[in-house]
């Protein structure tokens, strides 16, 4: 029982009102510690007078330290900051214990006094045991954890062919020490049988109970074709039991066909999207890219670094990536040069300067493009809206203009489902840019137009799951814009073979839509990465509603109204049916904004977008006025 206390205390954070508790009762003892130094090592001191100064200590201390915040930090990862926010509390409490003091001495408020001696010594003391103690607990958790988590008491969910390969791959292992418990199955026909002397039990009958009986501490999930709604459902059971969840990567990813235990991950926020990945294996991809020059624009973001990290693993003659990000395109010519790739050129360039673009194109002859250079994050581009017309809007009609010129074959765009009913100048920048496509797909031929539409992606730039990530690290709060919104998923890998496989329908003009499952609550997602980082919500990190965001919707939609999809040979792969747009007056408007714009203002930027795009919309943005009068062509 005692190691069972010790793990269970140790695989979680300590709250952070108990660390604000025990700091505080340190300043007492670090202030009886003061009167024992002052008077030589001994007792000679009027105790009753300490007596009536501890309440004073509690108050002030308690006050310091809320103030200052020096109880949020995580204990077991103590450091430089952490040290020096404790010396800040505890110097603002010397502070005002000394002001409370000297403040009474001179209007004779009360008989409460400390004498200064004793403020002196019990600063330095105080300073010193609350340091100290931090790293005195980190060092404790150092040394207990090494040798109590040897040992740790598992259930492998899935008594299947994946379940006793896990099985054999966990007894192999002699580094973790695991103790398997027992297996856990869905099957009636299975429950109570044993497979090599070990029990199978009903997952319905694991709670709390069952928990301390058992001294459990992990569940491996090893089901191969588990339902990621059942999945959803088992991880919030065992969260709730504080219990540990891992899973067994598919069978693909196993050494030369042999599972190791060190493969065995924790679970995480994108097995819990409660969709299944959309996988895509079509030898047309790799025949379409194979000897042929490939450029890549925003290649070192998001979309575009994974999209280029692909493409290299095909047979290419030349991949050219562009960026103007110079730092993230180095670290991405250093990771492609680290895998053997030589067959590819890194360029600092803006695809809104036509002229260097025209030169790369001159130079290198791409034969496909694929565009994902653009701004993209909503509030900011709220704020700069002439920079969002550059790049999301020209810096599309340079590269799609320079594809027809070079006589590319395949010009595929990155679209976001912000484009659809757009609420931010962000999603509108990007409506224009599919309007300008879908023109240039209907004047010619030679040049095929894609277009691909998508929600968000797992682990982007400036996604949620990074933020929260960092949150979480920092002892939270998690910041929500809205307790009710909702976004789609999809991982980057994901999103990128997508792209890829668009890459290769159709006849040029399509604007592609993926079935990307149930959208998802981010509230709910934060609730569970909080416990999947083995904390708990809200005792030790809360979440903060902080409002919508300048244009921010509370949900995503993937088709503008008026708009149908259209089947493809892929199941999860759709056509927009957009409604039908009048290509004259879109080329001639945006001709006309490419003359005007660096004359206009913000607002006449943002009416101009909403005379082009009737159903942009402005939501909580100060651009919400434009809305009440009447749109202007």
């Amino acid at each position: 029982m005692l190691r069972s206390f010790f793990l269970k205390t140790l695989n979680k954070y300590a709250s952070r009102w108990l660390v604000l508790g025990i700091d505080v009762l340190l300043v007492c003892f670090s202030f009886l510690l003061a009167y024992i130094i002052r008077f030589n090592i001994t007792f000679n001191f009027n105790t009753d007078q300490l007596i009536l100064q501890v309440p004073i200590i509690i108050v002030v201390a308690l006050s310091s330290f809320l103030m200052v915040g020096s109880y949020k930090g995580i204990v077991r990862h103590t450091g430089t900051k952490d040290a020096f926010n404790v010396f800040l509390g505890i110097t603002i409490y010397t502070g005002l214990i000394s002001f409370i003091v000297i403040v009474n001495q001179l209007f004779k408020l009360s008989a409460f006094t400390i004498p200064i001696s004793i403020i002196i010594i019990h600063y330095f003391v105080a300073v010193f045991i609350l340091i100290i103690s931090r790293y005195v607990f980190k060092a404790f958790y150092d040394v207990i954890s090494t040798e109590l988590n040897t040992i740790r008491n598992v259930l492998i969910f899935g008594a299947g062919e994946a379940g006793i390969i896990t099985y054999g791959a966990l007894n192999r292992d002699k580094k973790y020490n695991y103790d398997i418990l027992g297996f856990v199955d869905d099957d009636p026909n299975k429950i109570n049988k044993k497979i090599d002397r070990i029990k199978i039990f009903d997952f319905s009958k694991i709670d709390e109970d069952f928990v301390n009986k058992y001294d459990l501490s992990e569940v491996i999930i090893s089901t191969q074709k588990i339902k990621p709604s059942r999945l959803l459902e088992i991880t919030d059971k065992l969260l709730t039991l504080d219990i540990e969840i891992k899973i067994v990567p598919p069978l693909v990813t196993w050494i030369d066909g042999d599972l190791q235990a060190n493969q065995i991950k924790q679970v995480n926020i994108d097995d819990l999207l409660d969709r299944q990945q959309i996988l895509i294996n079509n030898p047309i991809v790799k025949k379409e890219v194979t000897d042929k020059v490939v450029l890549v624009t925003g290649a070192a973001g998001s979309i575009g670094s994974e999209l280029s990290r692909q493409l290299a693993s095909y047979s290419l003659q030349q991949l050219v990536l562009v960026d103007q990000a110079e730092s993230a395109l180095y670290d991405l010519q250093q990771e492609l040069h680290q895998k053997g790739i030589t067959t590819f050129s890194a360029l600092v360039a803006d695809v809104r300067d036509k002229k260097r673009m025209r030169e790369i194109f001159k130079e290198y002859q791409p034969q496909k493009v694929f565009h994902a250079a653009a701004y993209k994050h909503v509030p900011l581009m709220e704020d700069s809206p002439y920079e969002a017309i550059k790049i999301n809007i020209f810096g599309t009609k340079n590269i799609a203009d320079l594809a027809i010129k070079y006589k590319v074959e395949r010009f595929v765009m990155v679209s976001t489902d912000k484009a659809v009913n757009p609420t931010n100048v962000m999603g509108a920048t990007k409506r224009v840019a599919e309007m300008y496509i879908s023109c240039l797909s209907k004047q010619q031929k030679k040049t095929k137009f894609t277009t691909t539409r998508f929600g968000n992606v797992l682990g982007s730039n400036g996604s949620v799951i990074p933020l929260f990530k960092k949150q979480i690290e920092h002892g939270g709060p998690l910041t929500v814009t809205h307790k009710e919104i909702t976004r789609y998923f999809m991982t980057i890998p994901e999103a990128c073979r997508l792209v890829l496989e668009a890459g290769t329908m159709g006849k040029g003009g399509e604007i592609y839509i993926f079935d990307m499952g149930e959208s998802v609550k981010i509230y709910e997602m934060a609730k569970r990465m909080i416990s999947l980082s083995g904390l708990q919500y809200p005792e030790d990190i809360d979440i903060k509603i902080t409002g919508l965001r300048p244009g921010e919707k509370l949900y995503e939609e993937l088709l503008a109204s008026g708009e149908d999809t259209i089947k493809t040979y892929h199941e999860k792969i759709m056509i927009a049916k957009t409604q039908k747009i009048n290509d004259r007056a879109i080329l001639e408007w945006i001709e006309e904004l490419a003359i005007q714009k660096s004359k206009l203002s913000s607002s006449e930027i943002v009416s101009k977008l909403k005379g082009l795009v009737p159903e942009y919309i402005s939501n909580n943005s100060k651009f919400e006025i434009l809305d009440k009068s009447d749109k202007v062509g």
